[in-house]
């Protein structure tokens, strides 16, 4: 069988995903991940890991530089790139949602701040709401307690970040789960490597969720 290269996420994504390839029975190596490696392979079942930034792993399928990955919805929907969304592996549950102050007002024109700038925008749009959407890379919710911003448009998991900030979830937009993905070419060339992985994930992806 060809060898296959999966692009992973640092971080959830990558430990909840590890232990799904685990619980289907595919021998990846305790110490798997502990590794300050970027490429770790795995011998065993032919495969090599590349482990990036969770923005970075749609790009990579795209070019083809990995031929299967793994990432979450919001991600996939903000980079917009051209690869097919095989599987939803229904880890790393969250939402994407709006949230401000407590005492927000609406304004005539609101400015949101958000990781998410792509969607945001379509949103709103799609709501018939005009706002400045202005993009930053992190502590979101930094920019209504500084008056950068009136509203965030952010990832919720428990919603305690928003607490210990002094923010309140709005609205939520769409809830969020982890995606398998695939490079068109590779998924014609490597189709049986490919669909090996799909089914093991398969058969382990929780139920009734």
């Amino acid at each position: 069988m060809s060898r296959l290269t999966v692009a992973m996420p640092k971080g959830r994504i990558f430990e909840e995903a590890v232990e799904l390839l685990r619980e289907a029975g595919l021998p990846i190596p305790p110490e798997f991940e502990d590794s300050r490696k970027l490429i770790i392979p795995v011998e065993e079942i032919n495969i090599d890991f590349i482990l990036a930034k969770p923005t970075d792993v749609p790009t990579y399928v795209e070019y083809g530089v990995a031929d299967i990955g793994v990432v979450g919805k919001d991600v996939l929907l903000e980079e917009e790139r051209d690869v097919y969304e095989l599987l939803d592996l229904k880890i790393s549950h969250c939402r994407l949602s709006v949230a401000g102050l407590p005492d927000w007002k609406p304004t005539d024109a609101p400015r949101v701040a958000t990781k998410y700038p792509k969607v945001a925008s379509r949103y709103f749009r799609e709501q018939g709401a005009q706002v400045e959407v202005i993009k930053l890379n992190g502590s979101i919710e930094l920019a209504p307690l500084i008056g950068l911003a009136d509203r965030i448009v952010d990832i919720v998991s428990t919603g305690r970040t928003l607490k210990e900030n002094g923010l309140v979830e709005l609205e939520e937009m769409m809830p969020i789960t982890t995606r398998l993905i695939a490079n068109r070419v590779s998924y014609r060339m490597k189709n049986a490597e490919i669909d090996y992985i799909v089914d093991k994930f398969a058969s382990v992806i929780p139920r009734g969720e």
